[in-house]
């Protein structure tokens, strides 16, 4: 029995939501990219470790430091610092992106242009020239927020663009019998996008979404900017209070690193059962 055209479109990988998959000759360079790029990774690792050898700066004396529980819960609430500050921001920025995807597909102009000139300009504005906006701009005109929202409005602000056209690659990637189904059976369009289409958009994109707070946790080290005491900036305070410059930065890096591939592994679990639950949805 040969399955519906919508069926077939819904067993598409999620990762074809924002791009084409490669061809034979594209996944062949990427590969080779991947290789060198890994090669020239280990020789600076390499260069680098040589470097710090020479220098003493692999002398166990230099690391114990950071063997003691002080040093850790310090790093720690640093951490903890920055996590709410990606928690709160991806939030904000979910919620307004969502708005933003909504309004983007509207039929109503008045809806639609606003979301796509927000979307259109925000995506150009580094988020570290949004920060000093808040930062020095907006205390001129009587807004002066707390330090955390110095750090957190801009992220979001910022961010909102991208969950925007995540939200609607995933809503355009839902078959329109979907929707028209739904109007049958006599939903209002809103019910219809409420009870039907956003549901299966949003299963379809969440690894484009914790892809993209990835992202934004990395952007919470412009804290530093603000005097924020997320990890970068205690790394700091840290490094020049026991003038272990090297050894405290490699930590900090070591934990963005741990961190930041926990959730790209998240991420790449959640793209692939997309696959297998579209296909058994289709059989």
């Amino acid at each position: 029995m040969t399955a519906a055209p919508g069926r077939r479109r819904a067993s598409a990988p999620s990762s074809t939501l924002l791009f084409d998959e490669p061809g034979p000759r594209g996944r062949r360079r990427i590969r080779v990219a991947t290789v060198v790029g890994a090669l020239v990774a280990l020789a600076l690792v390499a260069l680098a470790v040589r470097q710090f050898a020479a220098n003493g700066q692999l002398a166990a004396d230099r690391w114990q430091p950071y063997a003691t529980w002080p040093m850790w819960r310090y790093l720690l609430g640093g951490l903890w610092s920055t996590a709410l500050a990606a928690v709160v921001s991806a939030a904000l920025a979910m919620a307004a992106g969502l708005a933003l995807a909504l309004g983007r597909l509207s039929h109503r102009r008045w809806a639609r242009l606003p979301a796509g000139a927000y979307v259109e300009v925000v995506r150009t504005i580094p988020a570290l020239l949004l920060v000093y906006l808040v930062l020095f701009a907006l205390p001129r005109y009587g807004v002066d927020l707390p330090l955390f929202w110095k750090l957190v409005v801009p992220l979001a602000v910022s961010n909102a663009a991208a969950f925007a056209e995540i939200f609607r690659a995933g809503v355009l990637s839902v078959e329109r019998g979907q929707g028209e189904a739904a109007l049958a059976l006599g939903l209002s369009h809103g019910q219809s996008m409420r009870l039907v289409v956003l549901p299966q958009a949003l299963r379809r994109v969440l690894p484009s979404i914790v892809s993209q707070s990835v992202g934004l946790l990395k952007d919470t080290s412009l804290g530093f900017v603000v005097s924020y005491a997320e990890l970068l900036y205690s790394g700091k305070v840290l490094a020049n209070y026991n003038g272990l410059l090297i050894q405290t930065y490699i930590v900090v890096a070591l934990i963005y690193l741990v961190v930041n591939a926990s959730l790209s592994k998240l991420a790449r679990a959640l793209e692939a059962r997309q696959p297998r639950r579209r296909t058994a949805g289709a059989g």
